[in-house]
């Protein structure tokens, strides 16, 4: 895989944050729904939504997008 430019890793991760975000609030959201058709519905987004962030982190490590970096 060709090496990404410094916006596509931005992107990226902008992205990842931004999928995180949405997760943690619809998490939070679904104690508050009472109604089982819309609570069938926020489970099946929350289930999508870790699906989109364990395939961008599968990305991530897979491609070596980020560099690690001993410190010495």
């Amino acid at each position: 895989m060709r090496n990404l430019s410094e916006t596509e890793v931005l992107s990226m991760s902008t992205l990842l944050d931004m999928e995180n975000n949405g997760y943690v609030v619809a998490r939070a959201m679904q104690r508050l729904i009472k109604d089982d058709e819309l609570k069938k519905q926020s489970e099946s987004a929350i289930l999508a939504t870790e699906g989109r962030i364990k395939g961008l982190q599968q990305f991530i490590i897979e491609n070596r997008v980020t560099q690690t970096k001993e410190v010495h």
